[in-house]
């Protein structure tokens, strides 16, 4: 602001004080001001490193998981040495996931449980052992024809949904693992996988029964299949039924699965 702004400021506010006073103006010398100094805006910082830790992009770590991988193998590695989100700090292993290469089907869960952190092997505790039930009667075995993977490769703490930044760190390696992979069906087991996979925020009982198709971003669309997690199944016997015809539908949309 000017000098000559300041002082035409000061005089209207000294008038309007005396008339709210008692309707009187009063003579005063004007006050003395003076022009502000202008200020130029800091030029933005030539070395990155002094921006506050929040904005700053660890370029390894992104090459880690952006980078195509060309083998399993390699694709293994690069999970068990990812640090892209916190998971990695409280993880005991990571869980790349296991299985055959071309798979009849690629079974998509959540994430790693507590047995699974341990083991570093998806599906091995209580909810696992029953999947094996479930895939079994309709002949799918992950040693002969299954590859089994989660939406997140580590521990969410206390086994909560991963949130949103999670499975965005995650989603190139279980992209990656589809290409490589080429199943000829992906059962999403639960809400969470179904919903990161498919990226709608419909329920798990609105998405079963539907034949869903999704694209790893190679131009192959890939069948996808959504059912109940075994968890749930374990936690409310009445669930059989509806998972049941779930795995009806999947044996169905199987080439060549005896």
């Amino acid at each position: 602001m000017t000098a000559e702004e300041k002082t035409t400021l000061a005089r209207f506010l000294d008038l309007a004080g005396d008339y709210l006073s008692d309707g009187y103006a009063r003579n005063r010398d004007d006050q003395v001001f003076e022009n502000d100094t202008q200020v130029e805006p800091a030029p933005p910082p030539e070395d990155f490193s002094s921006l506050p830790l929040a904005y700053q992009v660890d370029e390894d770590e992104e090459d880690a998981v952006e980078t195509p991988c060309e083998t399993l193998a390699d694709l293994t590695a690069a999970i068990n040495n990812c640090k892209a989100c916190g998971l990695a700090a409280e993880r005991t292993l990571a869980v790349p996931g296991e299985g055959v290469d071309n798979p009849l089907v690629m079974v998509i869960g959540e994430g790693p449980g507590a047995d699974e952190d341990k083991a570093g092997r998806p599906f091995v505790g209580k909810a696992g052992q029953f999947l094996d039930k479930m895939l079994a009667p309709i002949g799918l075995f992950r040693d002969k024809n299954c590859y089994i993977a989660n939406m997140v490769k580590c521990r969410p703490p206390g086994n909560r949904d991963p949130a949103p930044n999670e499975i965005a760190a995650c989603f190139p390696f279980l992209e990656q693992q589809i290409r490589l992979l080429r199943p000829q069906v992906i059962l999403c087991a639960g809400r969470v996988a179904a919903q990161s996979l498919l990226k709608t925020s419909q329920g798990i009982n609105a998405l079963r029964g539907t034949l869903f198709e999704f694209n790893p971003g190679n131009g192959e669309c890939i069948p996808v299949l959504c059912t109940l997690h075994p968890s749930a199944i374990l936690r409310d016997e009445s669930n059989k039924r509806p998972a049941w015809e779930d795995l009806k539908l999947l044996k169905s949309k199987i080439r060549n699965g005896d």
